[in-house]
């Protein structure tokens, strides 16, 4: 089954005419996009959209052989222009299957809003899923009767909603060989090389309108890694960066190492910021002990954060008191607990994205205890960056890759 994607962007088109945004400024060439709709076979339209027939000629097909043309957005959706010579576009109704003369086989998917999803079939069995902008599948949860393997391509609003992307894989419909590809870009997506980065991390990927491609074959996909650590500064956007890296897959365990603090207004204020920004889907843990969690088998783990966890370990050394960090052993037995927590990063076989603060680039701390701080964080985040495939820094919310990461598009 081959598809063309003869547009990739959201219905506005990218750039957005007269928008003077970074993302809009910035889309030109293989970055420009006009609204997403998708030749299936030349014989299926997924979509209609201004200038379809200017766009196949670019891509060099003909619409000629077009037997079917299927809506996704909602009814009063963008409006239509039917070029000559295409059939009256129409849609499936929610649950009910379509078969094409050309041995297609069309299954509407019910989605969580508006509009209508598309799960298609191509005589050889390949399997195609395509979601309207801003949706997800209604109703598919863990172990859901959805038919047959994991599909073979999957289009979708992954930069929107990467929830959608996470119910699937959650659902097995969307498995390790599935090539997920986001389309209905809006000028919302971060500019430049950042927006395949994001993808990447998702398990995703761009195309450039027109392309085209065949359900079932190889592509070189960057492979996710199994540990990353996100450094940044205060209010850089670190936990932010963290917790998009893993939205799009299910069942991750937040492992919180701040706690509650009695009586603190403010910090209790910042938890529950960082609960309502998490996915429903996600369980909280709140615990210092690291170790047992990284050395379990189970879904994707963040640790939020180390430089939290190292706070706690040096109170329990007693650190802050010269006398007994020098010669009462809490210096040795701090070496101790960080290396077991290095050592527990080695060896973990679970995807595990950590966060910790970037200390060392501002004032020399006054006092004594600030700078033992500030020096043991910056050996603890050398030691556990050293373990990791993947390490961030993240600076006024732009994640700089120092480690690892995808090649560029």
């Amino acid at each position: 089954m081959e598809l063309t994607l003869l547009g990739t962007g959201a219905p506005g088109g990218l750039p957005r005419p007269d928008c003077p945004c970074a993302a809009c400024a910035t889309a030109v060439g293989d970055e420009a996009r006009s609204a997403t709709a998708v030749l299936v076979d030349s014989a299926l339209l997924l979509d209609l959209t201004p200038g379809v027939a200017l766009a196949a000629a670019r891509a060099g097909r003909s619409l000629i052989g077009v037997r079917q043309v299927l809506l996704s957005h909602p009814h009063n959706g963008p409006a239509l222009e039917v070029p000559a010579g295409l059939p009256s576009p129409g849609r499936v109704p929610d649950g009910r299957e379509l078969v094409l003369i050309s041995g297609h086989r069309v299954r509407a998917v019910p989605l969580d809003v508006p509009g209508t999803g598309y799960a298609v079939a191509g005589p050889d069995g390949e399997r195609l899923l395509y979601l309207p902008p801003g949706a997800a599948p209604a109703g598919l949860l863990p172990g859901a009767a959805d038919p047959g393997p994991p599909y073979d391509v999957a289009l979708l609003d992954v930069v929107g909603r990467p929830d959608a992307l996470a119910r699937l894989r959650a659902a097995g419909a969307v498995g390790a060989t599935t090539d997920v590809v986001a389309v209905h870009l809006d000028h919302d997506v971060p500019p430049g090389p950042e927006l395949h980065r994001r993808l990447a991390a998702a398990g995703a990927r761009a195309v450039a309108d027109g392309e085209s491609l065949l359900a079932g074959e190889y592509h070189a996909v960057p492979d996710l890694p199994r540990r990353t650590l996100v450094l940044g500064g205060a209010r850089s956007g670190k936990s932010v960066e963290a917790e998009r890296r893993l939205e799009a897959f299910p069942d991750v365990l937040y492992v919180a190492t701040g706690g509650t603090r009695d009586g603190d207004e403010e910090w209790a204020e910042r938890v529950q910021a960082h609960r309502e920004r998490r996915p429903a889907s996600w369980r909280t843990a709140e615990t210092l002990d690291l170790a047992p969690l990284l050395a379990e088998e189970g879904p994707p783990l963040l640790v939020d954060c180390l430089s939290l966890w190292l706070t706690h370990a040096m109170d329990a050394v007693g650190a802050w008191d010269e006398e007994t960090w020098s010669r009462g052993g809490g210096e040795r037995t701090l070496r101790e607990r960080t290396a077991a927590l290095v050592a527990a990063v080695r060896d973990a076989r679970r995807t595990v994205v950590l966060v910790s603060n970037e200390v060392g680039s501002g004032v020399v701390p006054e006092t004594p205890a600030g700078r033992r701080f500030r020096d043991e964080l910056g050996r603890l985040n050398a030691a556990v960056a050293a373990e990791c495939e993947h390490v961030l820094l993240v600076v006024a919310g732009q994640a700089l890759a120092l480690r690892g990461g995808p090649p560029p598009p």
